[in-house]
């Protein structure tokens, strides 16, 4: 008798809430599940989720009537009969999982009973603990009957059940383990999922792939047991493989990580500013559905190609230098190098001294390093891993539509989880050559003749401590002229040089900002040769000028986001169109400029060693002593951009010959847009054509391509004497 008015006193404390709170039916009644928010590419692929708890809750209806009888066989096969709690099933749990230890037996826990457990997490501790906590949840799941129906119990539980590592729902586990959902989820792969919920990590298939088909197996034969399979269904599917499709989702790895990781900053800073305050949403509790601009067969492309060119690229760089590499320990570089790292600065801010720091850093440990190959773990130090990964390539792969900006393909480095910074929305670097165009726009504009002719010779300008700009490549002849095409052509910065002093410093940063060109430019000479600083967005917005009637674009990631309710919370709207940068006349003859430039210019790779069929044109940039190389290329649909080089100044390419955009940069297009014109759904973007040029504005390019000095000049001149004379910048006279 004692013991029973105890037993009595206990339940009754727990059902006053003195062990805790015992959630009310109005409570349970207004359940909201957090939802993660997702991430769709414009073709309908899901590339990435934003969650505290990665959860996507779907209606009964999404869910298999196989999956939803495996779950009651296996976990609750009186489920349909009892208001909540099943004493039958807690005395067979005493008799035989405890006493005759019987596995297929079950858990005395109801489905209602494990869904208030999942709703409301277990807080005690002990035996006195626990047996407040069972109490708890056999009250609430009684209360939990008499709000939901039977169907509404087991749409909450499949939407709130854990399948380990942060996964919570049937959703998210056939995402995760067979890259499908729920609805097209196989009898053995619901059994495989259902077979995880004894001892998720025990059963995971990815880590114990035997361990989960035995389970997975037992399952199977549970429902035969209960009629749900016949006994010939249930023997064939024991016989499959799981026939996993793993696809975790980590934040950095998948497809596009840099693009979803700007997707995550806008949205907070959209969250921020603009969401509704009386209806309040959160990035990772929400369920918001972010819908992109993104083309994920593009994306994986471009991701496809910057793997293989970095591979082959990284060992031609590293063969360049040899044994004289900067980044070899004890060089100047490489203590430059370690000084300017963060380990090395969070050591000084600890108050130990240069030599104290790097020696902290030298201390022996294990080290993995990441490369090309997959990696290696090395008996090293901090040191060797700072060194080793400042030598590394890296990279950044834009494509928008020229028409609104639109991206398509983001690769803002050379892999996310070693490298966070993205080159496309943090980086400014110098464009080299691919600037020309804005110089030869802007000269066009102000009334050159686009057969006027400049000398190729080289000129010192004593007004600029002697600066004497030189072109790479072939040696043209001293005597030789060029035409603007060919100069443009074939890149020729003596030229280059000469049409930004024609046209005037301040006339070509006018047209750099009318291009949509907002960072800071130099004005100085170097202004032609690109030395200004750049990103890679806004560079992709100015080349859209020529395909966009003169009109730059802003590059846009988001079209619209809904909430989980399925209403539009945004809705990307195209702003007003920017005043077109330059006339149509200059934007067909820059057009055609840029094409003779893919065609037989610097970019003619493209067609020789690439094979691109199609209209296409684009320029290449290289910048001072090899740091940068650059690939701006236009179609009748895309404008692409591309840059590889070092992080970190202090290391340039090895020479010429190895980083010129025409090696560095260019492939990584001619890659990326030969597997699209190989892809039959991506092929019809391919095989439109530029809108033919006004005949009158083909003419005014109908000139020889060169010219030389004539006779006598060519007598009174020295080709081997550097000619000089002051810069005399039009602008300022």
């Amino acid at each position: 008798m004692v013991l029973t008015g105890i037993g009595i006193l206990f339940a009754g404390s727990v059902y006053l809430g003195l062990w805790g709170p015992v959630p009310t039916e109005k409570e349970l009644a207004t359940l909201e599940l957090d939802r993660a928010s997702e991430v769709y590419t414009s073709d309908s692929v899901l590339i990435g989720k934003f969650f505290r708890y990665d959860r996507q809750p779907i209606p009964l209806k999404e869910i298999p009537d196989h999956l939803i009888e495996a779950l009651i066989a296996v976990e609750d096969a009186r489920f349909r009969k009892h208001r909540g709690i099943d004493f039958p099933s807690l005395g067979r749990v005493l008799v035989k999982s405890i006493l005759m230890g019987d596995e297929a037996a079950g858990g005395g826990s109801t489905l209602s009973q494990q869904l208030i457990k999942n709703l409301y997490p277990r807080t005690g501790t002990g035996t006195v603990g626990l047996a407040a906590d069972k109490l708890r949840e056999m009250i609430a799941a009684r209360r939990l009957e008499r709000v939901y129906s039977k169907d509404q119990i087991l749409e909450l539980y499949l939407n709130t059940v854990s399948f380990g590592g942060n996964r919570y729902g049937i959703e998210a586990a056939a995402r995760t383990f067979f890259n499908t959902t729920t609805a097209r989820l196989e009898p053995h792969q619901g059994a495989t999922l259902v077979g995880m919920l004894k001892a998720t990590y025990t059963y995971d298939p990815h880590r114990f792939p035997e361990r989960s088909r035995e389970r997975r197996n037992l399952v199977l034969e549970l429902m035969a047991k209960s009629g749900v399979l016949t006994t010939k269904e249930a023997n064939r599917l024991k016989n499959q493989d799981l026939g996993l499709d793993y696809r975790p989702f980590r934040h950095d790895a998948g497809l596009a990580p840099y693009f979803r990781e700007r997707v995550r900053k806008i949205m907070a800073r959209w969250l921020e500013l603009e969401s509704d305050p009386d209806s309040p949403l959160d990035l990772y509790t929400s369920g918001l559905k972010i819908y992109t601009t993104l083309d994920s067969r593009m994306q994986h492309y471009a991701e496809t190609a910057m793997q293989e060119h970095l591979k082959v690229l990284q060992k031609r760089f590293r063969e360049g230098y040899g044994k004289a590499a900067p980044w070899r320990k004890g060089s100047a570089v490489s203590l430059q190098l370690v000084r300017e790292s963060a380990p090395y600065l969070k050591l000084i801010e600890q108050g130990l001294s240069d030599s104290q720091a790097l020696d902290s850093l030298e201390r022996p440990r294990e080290v993995f390093l990441w490369d090309w190959d997959g990696g290696r773990t090395i008996n090293g130090s901090a040191m060797d891993s700072i060194l080793h990964y400042a030598q590394l390539l890296q990279a950044g792969s834009l494509a928008i539509n020229p028409s609104d900006g639109a991206v398509r393909v983001w690769v803002g480095g050379i892999n996310y989880e070693y490298y966070k910074f993205d080159h496309i929305a943090q980086s400014r670097r110098q464009v080299g050559s691919t600037f020309k165009p804005v110089v030869y726009a802007s000269a066009l504009e102000d009334g050159m003749d686009p057969c006027r002719y400049h000398a190729v010779r080289e000129i010192r300008y004593e007004n600029f401590e002697g600066w004497t700009p030189s072109n790479s490549g072939e040696k043209a002849e001293a005597y030789m002229n060029y035409s603007m095409q060919t100069a443009l052509q074939q890149s020729v910065n003596t030229i280059a040089v000469k049409i930004l002093e024609e046209t005037g410093i301040e006339k070509v940063i006018e047209t750099a900002r009318a291009m949509g060109i907002r960072d800071e430019l130099p004005q100085q000479p170097s202004l032609a040769l690109g030395s200004g600083e750049v990103g890679m967005e806004q560079l992709a917005g100015a080349y859209a000028c020529f395909l966009n009637s003169g009109r730059p674009v802003t590059p846009y990631l988001i079209t619209s986001v809904t909430d989980r309710d399925g209403r539009e919370r945004y809705k990307h709207q195209n702003p007003e169109p920017y005043p077109p940068a330059f006339s149509e006349q200059t934007r067909e003859l820059m057009l055609k400029m840029l094409e003779s430039v893919a065609d037989k210019g610097t970019a003619a790779s493209l067609r020789t060693q690439y094979g691109l069929k199609g209209e296409l044109a684009g320029k290449t940039g290289t910048t001072q002593n090899n740091k940068d190389a650059w690939f701006v290329a236009l179609t009748p649909k895309l404008v692409h951009v591309s840059w590889v080089g070092l992080d970190n100044h202090r290391i340039g390419f090895p020479s010429t010959r190895i980083g010129q955009g025409a090696q560095a940069a260019l492939p990584l297009f001619a890659r990326w847009y030969k597997s699209i014109q190989q892809d039959t759904e991506l092929r019809a973007l391919t095989q439109t054509r530029f809108p033919e040029p006004d005949p009158g504005t083909l003419s005014l390019l109908d000139c020889p391509a060169e010219k030389r000095d004539g006779f006598f000049k060519r007598l009174f001149t020295n080709p081997n004497k550097t000619k000089t004379r002051n810069f005399r910048d039009k602008s300022n006279p």
